[in-house]
């Protein structure tokens, strides 16, 4: 518990500075390309905003739901699944999202899980050895109309 207390300031500390910077600083999390992924709450409805590693898929972005390699899925997967829409900052390019699950069973998913386990230097297939639940790849597609610099 205590190293999850420790993630947890760690990655508020990092989210802070991101934002505080406007990307400026913060885009890379220990050599690891990061976002920041604003999802609306399913319950509150309130913006709710993590920093994750991520891989590009073209013009998307893959991140995984990994939660730091816990059996409970992260509130943002949660979140998205009750609206997909969201609001993605890369540096300091913002742009509105809509996410696509895809599970182990989803045609793509072994492209797309290659992709952002490389960026992540092999831990996510770490999680999944060690988890009971599926880890998903969230394919963030930009909204090409609501893309802004």
């Amino acid at each position: 518990m205590k190293a999850q207390r420790v993630l947890h300031w760690i990655t508020s500390a990092h989210q802070a500075v991101y934002r505080r910077t406007d990307g400026r600083v913060g885009h890379r999390l220990l050599t690891r390309p990061t976002l920041l992924l604003t999802t609306t709450g399913r319950r509150t409805g309130a913006p709710r905003t993590a920093c994750l590693v991520y891989a590009r898929d073209g013009a998307d972005l893959l991140v995984v739901a990994s939660n730091w390699g816990s059996e409970r899925a992260p509130a943002w997967l949660h979140n998205l699944r009750a609206t997909p829409r969201s609001e993605v900052q890369v540096a300091r390019w913002r742009t509105a999202a809509v996410a696509e699950e895809c599970l182990p069973d989803h045609p793509d998913h072994p492209r797309l899980w290659a992709a952002v386990n490389r960026v992540n230097r092999d831990l996510y297939r770490q999680y999944a050895t060690k988890l009971r639940r599926p880890l998903a790849v969230v394919r963030l597609t930009p909204v090409a109309a609501e893309t802004s610099a």
